[in-house]
């Protein structure tokens, strides 16, 4: 049996609704990917790039049509006309990045890993908490529109409780010792590069683990190239975890419960389909995602968080909709589990521990 997952009319957003307006801080590959996701959000503008190169903001600005070009980033945190920054920077200047702009008083949302260490990351939480500031990881597999209808179909019970998780993301990079992911001064490494999707994804469906072991091969200048994740719970789930710049794992998944369990053959982060084989079904039950876009998911396809039914494609910009939906106080949420939805997965409370905020309950 097949079936896709989509909604017939996307949601439109009212006029009423004034436009979220946002910075970009750094001028990268995945600060363009954004940008460009944002352009195509009707509730959302692009008015500022700060850079620690003049040169470099300007030629950003140029590029994506943003009327201000900042050469530091603390000319861009004082922007009283940003609303909220997105941190598009190596790990290892994401505190200082992202804690400049909430210090500032913007709103903050940080690509993943959120920050290099647990200190870190508390400081930030604990700077947006005391702020009253949103501040969320840029986890936009939560956002997904497939993985929301995922969970969905897991709270209501169609794998009975979850008690095994198996996720993986691993790919050969052949990266110079000078490159970021050798770099342990970049935040370099498997773990907070491609970890931090497996690692989200059972934690999504499990809550945040009681057990953790890991065991990891090391480079000669001391990043983790190859690492393998044991979590554990205390009512007795497991999930068995991996994440690889080496070996060509791809990135297959499978949750497993009593009653059930769901294949994602490839992409769990971003999956196009998955198989729902129910205890003593003779075929799985296979979703799809209609129309998914090409590429990393830079269109848009505005969607409700609230819906119960499943939701059209997206991607990337699942988290911009997301992030700005909370940061304006409307229905949208960031992802599964979020904000009224927490706790709603069978027997196991999700616990966001990266993120705070004030609009809603991130």
């Amino acid at each position: 049996m097949s079936e896709d997952a989509t909604m017939g009319d996307d949601v439109r957003v009212s006029g009423s609704i004034p436009k979220i307006r946002w910075g970009i801080l750094a001028t990268g590959g995945i600060a363009a990917t954004f940008t460009e996701a944002l352009r195509s959000l009707p509730d959302a503008e692009v008015v500022a790039v700060g850079s620690r190169s003049q040169a470099g903001a300007k030629a950003f600005a140029e590029r994506y049509d943003i009327p201000r070009a900042y050469g530091s980033w603390a000319e861009l945190a004082a922007d009283d006309e940003v609303d909220v920054v997105y941190v598009a920077t190596p790990h290892s200047a994401h505190r200082a990045a992202a804690g400049l702009c909430l210090e500032a008083g913007r709103a903050v949302l940080c690509e993943k890993a959120l920050t290099i260490n647990t200190r870190q990351a508390r400081e930030l939480v604990d700077l947006a908490a005391d702020r009253g500031l949103f501040l969320m990881e840029a986890m936009w597999t939560y956002c997904n529109p497939l993985v929301r209808h995922m969970t969905a179909l897991i709270a209501e019970g169609a794998i009975g409780e979850v008690l095994d998780v198996s996720a993986h993301f691993g790919f050969r990079g052949d990266f110079a010792p000078e490159h970021r992911m050798r770099d342990p001064g970049q935040g370099g490494g498997a773990v907070l590069d491609l970890g931090v999707y497996p690692v989200s994804f059972a934690q999504l469906l499990l809550g945040e683990p009681d057990e953790v072991q890991a065991v990891a091969h090391r480079t000669p200048e001391g990043v983790d190239d190859n690492t393998g994740i044991l979590l554990g719970w205390a009512g007795g789930a497991t999930a068995t975890l991996s994440c690889t710049m080496v070996a060509e794992t791809g990135a297959p998944a499978t949750i497993s419960g009593s009653e059930g369990r769901i294949v994602i053959a490839d992409d769990f982060f971003r999956p196009a389909s998955f198989a729902l084989y129910r205890r003593g079904a003779d075929t799985p039950r296979i979703v799809r995602l209609a129309d998914r876009p090409p590429g990393p998911g830079q269109r848009h396809h505005a969607a409700r968080g609230d819906r119960g039914d499943a939701l059209p494609a997206g991607g990337r910009d699942a988290v911009t909709a997301g992030a700005a939906g909370r940061i304006a106080g409307r229905d949208a949420h960031p992802g599964p589990g979020a904000g009224a939805d927490r706790g709603a997965l069978p027997r196991r409370g999700l616990r966001l521990r990266w993120s705070a905020g004030s609009a809603g309950s991130r």
